[in-house]
């Protein structure tokens, strides 16, 4: 079983992005980015051939909780946070940017067996298909066809989802998709979009911050460590050296007591039965 892709008029630079990922991926990185096999152009319209993942997308599952009443576990969050942190740590280190990262364009998998501490120890992914993959390539951004330190100026159009670059009318490189990667943190945390405000700093300046505050029982400065690093970046050179860091930290946190991995396992497990039943 596949998907099909049907796009009016044709368009081939998603299959492109698709090669170069094929490309500059490794091998156990390269499943969370989506696979198309094929494309078939016509003179009025095109098909890509992709795989087909039958759990549907992360909005979907911030969804699930939403219409029972309650917001996703914070260890799920967690959890997703970490694979979404190593899905653009990858992107990054290779020089392709995705352009349109939000929950709808992220599909859940799950892994064969249980998650155990290891898979939060190890730096790199030991299992492929472990929790998130990455689709929809149609405004993907390969940097190796422009010139060293090229920036880019422009909106996106995507309500919600404008880096704060876009909203002050500057250039932006990588916060595109960090931006993303944050407003998707939000709602998995909130249940809703991010809106963000600016808050001045000690010792002079300002940073952004999301105006919603943080519940007091969170793991509150992992949180605002990942907000406050990914909404206000030095420059637009490369953030993998940021990505990395935070990435470590909540794999730190995952990885100081067991119960927590237990807990995230009971609760993907859950998650699982409840999006296939439905």
């Amino acid at each position: 079983m596949v998907a099909l892709k049907i796009q009016n008029p044709s368009f081939t630079l998603e299959f492109y992005m698709y090669c170069q990922l094929d490309l500059r991926i490794s091998d156990v990185e390269r499943p969370s980015f989506g696979y198309a096999h094929e494309m078939h152009i016509f003179s009025d319209v095109s098909v890509l051939v992709c795989d087909y993942l039958p759990y549907g997308t992360l909005l979907d599952v911030i969804n699930s909780h939403l219409v029972v009443g309650r917001y996703m576990d914070e260890v799920l969050c967690m959890y997703y946070t970490i694979e979404m942190l190593n899905m653009l740590e990858t992107l990054h280190s290779v020089g392709i940017i995705h352009g349109d990262f939000k929950p709808d364009n992220i599909l859940v998998c799950y892994p064969s067996g249980e998650i155990t501490e290891d898979n939060f120890r190890s730096e790199k992914r030991v299992e492929r298909n472990q929790g998130l993959c990455l689709v929809d390539w149609g405004r993907g951004i390969d940097l190796a066809l422009f010139p060293s330190c090229t920036e880019f100026h422009g909106d996106c159009g995507t309500s919600g989802f404008r880096c704060i670059e876009m909203q002050e009318h500057r250039n932006w490189t990588y916060q595109v998709d960090t931006y993303g990667l944050c407003v998707v943190v939000h709602m998995m945390l909130h249940g809703s979009g991010m809106n963000v405000k600016k808050v001045p700093r000690i010792g002079g300046g300002y940073e952004w911050q999301p105006k919603q505050p943080f519940k007091r029982y969170w793991n509150v400065d992992l949180w605002q460590k990942l907000f406050s690093t990914l909404l206000n970046p030095p420059s637009n050179d490369s953030d993998v050296a940021a990505l990395q860091s935070l990435r470590a930290s909540f794999r730190q946190y995952m990885c100081s007591n067991r119960q927590l991995v237990g807990k995230l396992n009971q609760l993907l497990a859950k998650q699982k039965a409840s999006l296939c039943s439905s």
